[in-house]
């Protein structure tokens, strides 16, 4: 097992994201002038996985994603490993869409689009990395079989915000170590739930990380503060999220903005933000 291939990994997405100019918003991009050079993440965190771990099969429960589900097998019959990754997004950019809990920031907004696309550059590049080294790599994401699945739920079964896909960043990273859900079903890393996460698979041997936690919401405190701080009150102690509420609010920012859309007030003001709830973070206060 190539004992270098974890470091040289995260090496590399370290040094391609810091010196990648997709990761500033250029004058061009801006959807208002102050927010031209606004950097929108900070250094990533790279988790790694078993591409055989029996946890992938429960993902095709009901209860958690759906027979629908792509294992990382089946996406890549040979695969051996999973790379996930979470790049967390700068304290300008958290701190900004903690200003107004009705509608989201604009900084928040070019964080999700403009963030998502460096995250797809970021797996690319990794992969090509890889296949450079002699390896095999794909991304699931990427992949002409990726869909998001039309399962019924509350409301429109059109509406495209809201259903489950058959690959999940966010279970993909919880099987690779990074983290744990929170009641708004974000994923808490030790950089907290504000980011993007991303990932791929590979036929290469990469020693997998241990799992610092036994249960899905392991670092879940169920404090509330992302129940208060829903516009839509999408989320409730009791029952979790709500996709088809989060996604119509969603959906009216995407006809707001055309091709931006977000939200993320449940991620901002929490102490999930930028760290796990009991360790340091840089929030000064939580909104009421």
């Amino acid at each position: 097992m190539p004992s270098d291939l974890k470091q040289w990994l995260e090496c590399r997405a370290a040094q391609y994201v810091a010196g990648q100019g997709a990761n500033i918003i250029t004058p061009q991009q801006a959807l208002a002038p102050p927010l031209a050079g606004l950097q929108i993440f900070d250094a990533p965190l790279l988790g790694f996985g078993r591409a055989d771990d029996p946890l992938f099969d429960t993902f095709l429960s009901p209860q958690i994603i759906g027979p629908h589900y792509l294992t990382p097998r089946q996406w890549m019959p040979g695969s051996v490993s999973v790379v996930s990754f979470f790049l967390p997004f700068t304290a300008a950019v958290r701190h900004a869409n903690r200003q107004n809990f009705s509608w989201p920031a604009l900084a928040w907004l070019h964080a999700r689009i403009e963030g998502q696309a460096l995250v797809t550059q970021l797996a690319r590049h990794l992969c090509e990395g890889l296949q450079q080294r002699g390896y095999t790599a794909m991304i699931p994401l990427l992949d002409e079989r990726f869909r998001i699945d039309d399962a019924p739920f509350p409301g429109d079964r059109q509406f495209r915000f809201g259903n489950t896909a058959n690959w999940s960043e966010r279970h993909a990273a919880y099987v690779c170590g990074l983290g744990t859900f929170s009641l708004s079903r974000a994923l808490i890393t030790r950089r907290g739930t504000a980011g993007r996460l991303g990932s791929l698979l590979t036929d290469a041997p990469i020693e997998p990380d241990e799992r610092p936690y036994r249960t899905y919401d392991a670092y879940c405190t169920h404090c509330g503060a992302c129940v208060r701080h829903c516009p839509v009150g999408a989320i409730t102690l009791q029952g979790g999220k709500s996709n088809a509420l989060c996604g119509r609010m969603v959906m009216d920012t995407n006809i707001a903005y055309g091709d931006y859309y977000g939200c993320g007030k449940c991620q901002v003001a929490v102490p999930c933000e930028s760290a796990i709830p009991g360790q340091p973070t840089d929030l000064l206060k939580y909104a009421p």
